[in-house]
Parts: structure tokens; sequence; C-alpha cells
């Protein structure tokens, strides 16, 4: 019974990955593509930084900072443009992070996110080992009810990585961001 049911979960797990495929994947080797955003464009007092740094054999990108709900603020983030990235039929993000044991986000903003504070959001909790969060596009909750329901990928123009929503001191280390079908 036991190495029937062992059989089974090889065969299914090897039947998902051979489906999967990545699209596009940011392992963090050029430091041009992404840029700081804090609620200070809006009034806010949060303070955050960003670098990259080699982590053994990795690069990574770890975002820092004090997140501060005053003054109607409440976060920091780093966002990347994806407008030349094709991501037709894309299903799932995955990002490989560790960090300070506190929740983080992921934003993504489409060619329907015409204001600033719109966007399409997704968490995960870190903890202090790098893991690998697995993200469906169909999870993905919009900021508001003037955005449609679904997210289409061929619609994504940037992703962000974002600490939001409470006071807070952000440590996140990021080693990779993927889009997979």
């Amino acid at each position: 019974m036991y190495k029937n049911v062992l059989f089974i979960i090889v065969i299914l797990s090897m039947s998902f990955k051979s489906h999967s495929e990545i699209v596009f994947t940011d392992k963090f080797t050029t430091n041009t593509n992404w840029k700081m955003i804090t609620d200070q464009v809006m009034g806010g007092i949060s303070q955050g930084q960003f670098n990259y740094q080699k982590i053994g054999d990795d690069n990574a990108i770890i975002l820092t900072g004090s997140v501060s709900t005053k003054n109607n603020g409440g976060f920091i983030q780093i966002r990347r443009n994806l407008n030349n990235v094709n991501l037709n039929k894309v299903k799932i993000i995955t990002i490989i992070a560790k960090g300070n044991y506190e929740k983080y986000f992921i934003h993504l903003r489409t060619t329907f996110t015409v204001l600033p504070w719109q966007y399409y959001q997704s968490s995960f909790v870190v903890k202090n080992n790098f893991k690998s969060f697995v993200l469906p596009l169909s999870d993905f909750k919009r900021s508001g009810y003037l955005l449609p329901k679904m997210i289409n990928p061929n619609n994504i123009k940037s992703i962000a990585i974002v600490a939001f929503g409470k006071d807070y001191n952000a440590e996140l280390i990021v080693k990779e961001v993927s889009f997979v079908k």
C-alpha cells in the first residue's frame, strides 16, 4: 500500500514539473531593474532602501526599512517594470525569500491599474531560512472593485515586492522571482 501511494505521489510531481515552464526569472544579476518607492510619494513617513548582495553562489536583493502608518502611509516597496516581457499563459509567480518572520506582499500592476493606489496583491510570510513560495495568479486579490476580478497575464506591466499595512521594520532577502506557465 505504502509503495503504491509513494509511486502515485512521484508520478504526480513529475507530471506537474513536466507541464510547468518558467517564462521569466529575475535572479538579481543586474542592479538596474528595480526601483524604490515609499509612501513618502503621498505624504507618508516610511523609509526604506534596497541593495544587491551575493549570498553564497546566489545573487539577492535585500529590502530593509521602517514601515509607518502615520500620515496615511504604510508601505515601502521595490518595483520592476515588465512592459517588455511576454507573460502569456503565466499562471504562477514563485519567489525564493527569507527574512524576519513578517508578512510581505507581491503587488502586480496591469494595464487596468491606472490609479497609483491600484494593484493586485498576494502575501507570504518569511522565516529565517530561504523558502520557495508559490503564488497562483488566481489567488491575487484586487485592491478595488473597479479592477477586473482576475488577472490576465498579458496585461501585467510591473511587479513589486512590498512591506505593507502595519508599523514594523522590514528585512526581506529575495534570491529569485519567477513567472511560470
